[in-house]
This record gives C-alpha cells, sequence and structure tokens, in this order.
C-alpha cells in the first residue's frame, strides 16, 4: 500500500526557520506532482507550494520569496524548506501527492497525516 508520511513540524520562533520532509513509501511505479498544504484553526486548507516531477515551482503568494520547495526524485521525497517565519505561519501542514501505484493504471491523489508548525514567542 502507498504511504505518504511528512516530518519535521514543531515550534520554531518569529523570524526563525524550518524544513519539512515528505516521502512517500510502498508500492509505487512513479511519483508525479508533489505538493505542500496548510490549514490553520478555523480556516480552510491552502495550497503553500507544488513542484512537478521535473522541478516547476508553483507557491502561494504569501510565501513567495521565504519558501522553498524541493524534491528528490531518487527517493520519492518532497522538502519545504521555510524561512523568515511568522506566527500567521502557524498550522498543519499537508503533504500530497500524485502517485501511480503499481496495482493500478493511472496516478492516484494521496495525503500524509499532517504536522503541526506552530510560530511563536
Amino acid at each position: 500500500q502507498v504511504q505518504v508520511a511528512e516530518s519535521g513540524g514543531g515550534l520554531v520562533q518569529p523570524g526563525g526557520s524550518l524544513r519539512l520532509s515528505c516521502a512517500a513509501s510502498g508500492g509505487i511505479l512513479g511519483v508525479y506532482k508533489m505538493g505542500w498544504y496548510r490549514q490553520a484553526p478555523g480556516k480552510q486548507r491552502e495550497l503553500v507550494a507544488t513542484i512537478t516531477r521535473d522541478g516547476r515551482e508553483n507557491y502561494a503568494d504569501s510565501v513567495l520569496g521565504r519558501f522553498t520547495i524541493s524534491r528528490d526524485n531518487a527517493k520519492n521525497t518532497v522538502y519545504l524548506q521555510m524561512n523568515s517565519l511568522s506566527p500567521e505561519d502557524t498550522a498543519v501542514y499537508y503533504c500530497n501527492a500524485d502517485v501511480i501505484p503499481r496495482t493500478g493504471w493511472a496516478p492516484a491523489n494521496y495525503w500524509g497525516q499532517g504536522t503541526q508548525v506552530t510560530v511563536s514567542s
């Protein structure tokens, strides 16, 4: 079974940095678009950043210039480097991936369980 799992969340002071990781594992033929989403209390889940298999990046305006998404295709892993963090970045961050399972014929969408990022002094 395909699994997607995040790691790297935690508590950080305003202006600090944090690096999130997300790995897809299991019976996988290929991983296509991967991305990060976040959800703050009382708000809808929103796009943070996405990256295609060939490295094309897309960012929400709110994080552009502060966050950087990257990936390692050999490890089926996506990263999110977060710099200049502010309290407004506090949320549960979710990994999302389009994956072709070994038992399938087309990509299916998978979500991680989420990792908490708290920015507070």
